[in-house]
């Protein structure tokens, strides 16, 4: 029987990779919802492609442009938040969870809530809400795969080895486009230089948090919820050949790395044919033809965004929340072109510091009460951008 999957965030980056890696292999899998943001010939294409049974776009303005395309195709839509969510929870036994940022943070909550096996590629679950995320996917027994490909290769590393063998992970860093650049060129660096990542082909958003290594320090947030490991057992390097994606040391000083072409697919793919593996079409490693490795430390100075989500870490309960919600809104104020690449870092460290009580233990009881806060931040983010 075909194994049924579900794509939230269905026309961005991981979603098209996804859709390449489910036409390949038609016999193994069918589709049962794609979710898409308001692009509504993009994602009827798909839909239509995969043989989707429901279509669901979250800007509900989008759902008449929507259902013309797919007139005739007898594929199901429907438009808005109460449509991601039923995407969410349709019967799939995984769900590809890709929508960008705090948006997603809600429907792959209800699908872990259903107990689902989720192919996780949407790290501000865990960033914006992690504990309380993290223990409701216990509660409900749903599976959660890592598909980032930092997180996918440690998971890789790590096979049946016990907690308390592991002694450090460690995620790597490409150090983006600006590895060698001075810190006061940084700062005024513009749109199209912060989105030519050297070598990983991504969405915007995701690729500015590369440029400013702010998705280096939310991927060391996310592996401490999803394996368990302590802040301080947790690391970075920088490794511009973006060969080596992640590695686990372990207690007799052995370490284990998990190597590929930087290529999401091969993490797609180990997680949607877990714990079988898939055939890609992937560029193979070639090792030789490369011919080196280089490794070295992440500059602080240079990159501070790292260094506060370190810290938020360090801190815990609402801290990764905040820092989250401040660095979309910084984030989409650089992209529309009202603030300075060098600003993000600083909105983040303005909105932490205002939003210290968020720090207390106990104060993200839930996944609900994450979101209330994401939205609080956003709001005074928001406000200060407004006035930069």
């Amino acid at each position: 029987m075909a194994t049924r999957v579900s794509i939230l965030g269905a026309t961005g980056s991981v979603g098209r990779s996804t859709a390449d890696i489910l036409s390949a292999n038609r016999d193994r899998f069918s589709v049962e919802a794609v979710v898409g943001g308001r692009d509504a010939a993009a994602l009827a294409e798909m839909a239509i492609r995969l043989g989707a049974r429901f279509a669901a776009i979250a800007d509900e303005r989008s759902l008449p442009a929507l259902r013309a395309s797919l007139s005739g195709s007898g594929i199901g839509s429907a438009g808005g938040e109460g449509a991601v969510m039923e995407a969410a929870l349709r019967p799939a036994d995984i769900v590809v969870a890709a929508i960008v940022g705090a948006a997603g943070v809600r429907p792959t909550h209800a699908a872990v809530q259903a107990g689902r096996t989720v192919a996780l590629a949407n790290k501000e679950c865990l960033v914006c809400a992690g504990a309380p995320f993290m223990r409701d996917a216990r509660a409900a027994g749903a599976t959660l795969l890592p598909m980032d490909s930092e997180h996918n290769a440690i998971f890789q590393a790590l096979g049946r080895h016990r907690p308390d063998e592991i002694e450090q992970m460690i995620v790597t860093a490409s150090g983006g486009p600006f590895r060698t650049w001075p810190a006061e060129r940084i700062a005024g660096a513009t749109r199209e230089q912060a989105l030519a990542h050297p070598n990983w082909s991504m969405g915007a958003k995701i690729t500015i948090d590369s440029a400013s290594m702010m998705n280096k320090g939310l991927e060391l947030i996310e592996a401490h919820h999803l394996f368990g490991v302590p802040p301080e057992a947790l690391g970075v390097v920088v490794h511009p050949q973006s060969i080596v994606h992640g590695l686990v040391s372990f207690s007799d000083g052995a370490v284990v790395a998990g190597l590929a072409v930087p290529d999401m697919r091969v993490p797609i793919a180990h997680c949607l044919g877990f714990p079988e593996r898939l055939g890609t079409s992937a560029r193979r490693l070639d090792l030789a033809s490369i011919a080196r490795l280089d490794f070295e430390e992440p500059d602080m100075d240079r990159f501070p965004a790292l260094q506060f989500a370190i810290d938020a870490l360090a801190v815990g309960a609402g801290a990764p929340t905040v820092l989250n919600a401040a660095n979309e809104v910084a984030v989409a104020a650089f992209l529309e072109g009202r603030i300075r690449f060098g600003d993000m870092a600083a909105l983040c460290a303005t909105m932490l510091d205002r939003f210290g009580a968020a720090t207390e233990a106990g104060v993200l009881e839930s996944v609900e009460a994450a979101l209330a806060l994401d939205a609080e931040v956003r709001a005074a983010t928001l406000s200060v951008v407004g006035t930069a």
